[in-house]
C-alpha cells in the first residue's frame, strides 16, 4: 500500500518529530504505537505496509529500536538530514531531562528523605520489569522450543554468570540453523513475496559505515591523547561502545549486562543506584537504554581529575550518550536501501527469533537480580564450582520495600495504571513510610 499524502516538507518533519520526541513516554511500545498514530494514521506519510517492514527490520539491529524506527522514517522521508533530525529529536528532549536529574541525584543521593523517595521509585520499577518479562514472554515464546531457548538462557546468566554477549550471539547461530532444517520450532512464517530486487549500494553502504564509524570513535580518540587509557571516560566509552553492538531485543534485556559490569566490575554505582537509574530513565520521554547516560555520568562525577565534579559528570553523560546512540545511525543510513533484501533472509528471521527467545531468559535474569537487591539489604554471593549463586540474608528483608512493592504491583496488574502515576504514587508512599520510620 503506497502512502497516501504527499511528502511533507522539512519543516514540518521537523516540528513533528519534536513533538514526538517530547511525548515519547512508555517504553518501546508506547513509542511505537506513538509514531504510528502521528506518522501512519495522522498523516500517511508511511503506509503500513512500510512501517511494519521497517520495524522489523529494526528488531534485526542492535540499539532502541523505537529510535531507529524513527530515524529510519525520516530517512525515508528526506534522506541523510531527516534521518539525522528525526533520530536526533527523539532521543535530545529525554537525554537533556536525564542529565538534570542526574546532576540532582548526585547532590541530594545523601539526604534522608531523597532516599525514601528512591525507595519508592525502585519498588515500582521492580514491578514495571516483572511487568515487562510477563508482555514479552507472552508474545514472543509461542513454540517449545523458545521456551527451552528461554530458560537456557535464564540458567546461563543466573547460575553459569555467563557474559551476556556470548548467551545473545550463541541463541542467534542456533536460531539461524533451526531455521533452515526445522523453522517450525521458530514459528517462522513465510517471507513476503519478493519484488523486482534494487542494485546494490554497495558504495554507499561502504562510505556511510566508513564515514560514522569515524564520526563514532572521534570522541574516543580525543579522550584517549588527552586523558589516557586509565582515565575514567576511556573506560565509560569503551564500555559503553562494546555494549552498543550487543544490545539486541531492547533496553530490558542488556540492563541485567549493564547492571553486573557497573556494580560488581567496575564499581561505578551500587545496585541501588542502578535501579534508582532505570527509575529515572522510566520517567523521562525516549528510550529506556538513557539509563546510560546515568552511569556514565556518576561514574566520572566521582573520579572527576582533572576536572570539576560537574564538568566531569557532564562530560561522562555526553561521552556514553554519543557512543550508545551513534552507533543507531550508523546502522540505519548503511543497511536502510538494503532493507526489501534483508526481509528476505530466512537464516536472518531465524536468528533473530532466537535472540527474542533468549531475551525472555534475560529479562528474567534482570527481575531476579533486582528482586534481590530491592527488597533485600544484604545478598551473598557464592561460587560452588562452575556455579555462581546470589543469596539473599533472609534476616535482611525491607519491609518497606516489600510493601511497596505489592502496592506497584497491585497498581499495575489489577488497576492498569500507567507507569508515570505508579512511580509517582509508589515515590510519595516512600517518602510516607520513610516519616513514619
Amino acid at each position: 500500500m503506497a502512502s497516501n499524502s504527499p511528502s511533507p516538507s522539512f519543516a514540518e518533519v521537523v516540528r513533528v518529530f519534536a513533538r514526538i520526541g517530547a511525548l515519547s513516554f512508555g517504553g518501546p511500545a508506547g513509542q511505537i504505537a506513538l509514531m504510528h498514530r502521528e506518522l501512519v494514521d495522522e498523516r500517511c506519510w508511511v503506509s503500513e505496509d512500510q512501517f511494519l517492514h521497517a520495524l522489523n527490520f529494526c528488531h534485526l539491529l542492535p540499539g532502541p529500536e523505537a529510535q531507529q524506527l524513527a530515524t529510519w522514517i525520516g530517512w525515508k522521508l528526506h534522506g541523510l538530514r531527516g534521518g539525522l533530525v528525526a533520530g536526533l529529536l527523539f532521543v535530545i528532549p529525554g537525554a537533556a531531562v536525564m542529565l538534570g536529574l542526574s546532576l540532582l541525584y548526585a547532590h541530594a543521593a545523601g539526604l534522608a528523605w531523597f532516599s525514601a523517595l528512591f525507595l519508592g521509585v525502585k519498588a515500582a520499577v521492580l514491578a514495571i520489569v516483572f511487568q515487562a518479562l510477563r508482555r514479552i514472554a507472552g508474545r514472543a515464546l509461542n513454540t517449545r522450543f523458545k521456551e527451552g531457548l528461554a530458560l537456557i538462557a535464564f540458567l546461563a546468566l543466573f547460575l553459569l554468570d555467563l557474559p551476556f554477549p556470548l548467551v545473545v550471539l550463541s541463541a542467534g547461530a542456533i536460531g539461524m540453523a533451526v531455521a533452515l532444517a526445522r523453522p517450525d520450532l521458530l514459528a517462522l512464517k513465510p517471507p513476503p513475496a519478493a519484488a523486482e530486487p534494487a542494485p546494490r549500494p554497495w558504495r554507499q553502504t561502504v562510505v556511510t559505515i566508513l564515514a560514522w564509524a569515524a564520526l563514532w570513535a572521534a570522541p574516543m580518540l580525543a579522550v584517549l591523547l588527552l586523558l589516557g587509557p586509565g582515565h575514567v571516560l576511556w573506560t565509560l566509552g569503551l564500555f559503553f561502545s562494546k555494549l552498543a553492538v550487543v544490545t539486541f531485543g531492547g533496553a530490558y534485556a542488556v540492563l541485567a549486562y549493564m547492571a553486573q559490569q557497573a556494580v560488581q566490575t567496575f564499581g561505578w554505582l551500587s545496585a541501588g543506584e542502578m535501579a534508582d537509574g532505570l527509575g529515572l530513565a522510566e520517567t523521562t520521554p525516549g528510550p529506556l537504554i538513557m539509563v546510560t547516560q546515568f552511569v556514565g555520568f556518576l561514574a566520572a562525577f566521582r573520579a572527576p581529575e582533572p576536572f570539576s565534579p560537574f564538568m566531569a559528570g557532564l562530560l561522562g553523560a555526553l561521552l556514553t550518550t554519543w557512543v550508545t546512540f551513534a552507533p543507531c545511525f550508523l546502522w540505519i543510513f548503511a543497511l536502510a536501501p538494503w532493507m526489501e533484501r534483508l526481509e528476505q533472509a530466512r537464516r536472518l528471521a531465524g536468528g533473530l527469533a532466537a535472540v527474542t527467545s533468549a531475551v525472555v531468559g534475560v529479562i528474567a535474569n534482570l527481575t531476579v537480580w533486582f528482586a534481590l537487591h530491592v527488597l533485600f539489604t544484604r545478598v551473598e554471593r557464592l561460587e560452588l564450582g562452575p556455579l555462581h549463586l546470589s543469596l539473599p540474608e533472609w534476616s535482611s528483608l525491607d519491609w518497606r520495600a516489600a510493601v511497596l512493592t505489592a502496592l506497584a504491583a497491585l497498581l499495575i496488574f489489577r488497576f492498569n495504571q500507567s507507569m508515570p502515576r505508579v512511580l509517582a504514587i509508589c515515590a510519595f508512599c516512600g517518602v510516607a513510610l520513610g516519616a513514619v520510620a
